[in-house]
């Protein structure tokens, strides 16, 4: 197990206080819960959505553009 330090502002700390105390955990455990949380379910998709993306040869020809754009620095931030 390995421990991390971090430092956040002060009402980031109260939302996760309130947060960790809503769900009967400690700061620590509701941290890390959240963090699997947010990891799992919206960094990763299943082996189905996966298909349907590939699938779809519109989006994936608009994500390599996009790709491309970003590289050559061809993008605005909104």
């Amino acid at each position: 197990m390995k421990t991390v330090t971090m430092r956040v502002d002060d009402s980031v700390y109260n939302i996760i206080q309130l947060a960790a105390q809503g769900q009967k955990r400690n700061i620590s455990n509701f941290i890390e819960f959240a963090t699997m949380q947010y990891l799992t379910s919206a960094q990763y998709v299943d082996n189905s959505e996966m298909a349907e993306i590939l699938n779809d040869a519109n989006l994936v020809e608009n994500l390599k553009q996009g790709m491309e754009d970003i590289k050559n620095n061809e993008f605005t931030i909104v």
